[in-house]
């Protein structure tokens, strides 16, 4: 906001000397940033009213570092969660899951995989960065196993495991039908 009314400013003002052709692309280009600001702002607030009265993007808001747009996303681009095995299948779908290289009865687990749906995986790690976040302010969490995790691991691999952890949330909840709780 403080940079368009800055270019608004120098558009407008005389005291900058710029040609006439760059000045009315910059006014284009407010315009349109302009219109795309209000198209965000009011598609924010349908989600959000749809978070309101959808009893499944609800009950996914209830987990810690999922908001409207994350919810809407698993809503939007996801299969239907219960034709996934189980939590680490969804998991795997997203991407969030460490590659395997097992042999001889020995599994060793390598870097995530990154395969998989991008948009909602990169949603997921944003709000695990979140809470992390959170996390890190307060110096400690009700959820021991994050705070640890954030103790000895470095934030962005705590929030792709986060992230991961929250992926086979969402599976449980989604098909059993339960709200959120704490473990």
């Amino acid at each position: 906001p403080i940079h368009i009314k800055l270019l608004q400013t120098a558009l407008k003002g005389s005291e900058v000397d710029l040609p006439a052709p760059v000045r009315e692309m910059g006014q284009l280009y407010l315009q349109q940033i302009d219109q795309l600001t209000e198209i965000i702002t009011r598609l924010a607030h349908e989600l959000e009213a749809a978070t309101k009265t959808d009893c499944e993007l609800r009950r996914l808001c209830t987990v810690p570092g999922i908001g409207p747009v994350t919810a809407g996303a698993i809503a939007a681009f996801a299969p239907d969660l219960e034709t996934f095995d189980s939590g680490r299948n969804f998991a795997a779908w997203l991407g969030l899951v460490p590659r395997q290289h097992s042999t001889g009865g020995k599994t060793r687990l390598g870097a995530v995989s990154k395969m998989g749906q991008c948009d909602i995986r990169k949603l997921l790690i944003v709000g695990a960065m979140s809470v992390i976040r959170w996390v890190v302010r307060r110096g400690g969490s009700s959820n021991r196993w994050l705070a640890n995790l954030v103790a000895r691991k470095p934030r962005m691999v705590a929030a792709v495991a986060f992230a991961n952890k929250m992926a086979r949330m969402v599976w449980a909840m989604t098909t059993k039908g339960e709200d959120y709780r704490m473990a």
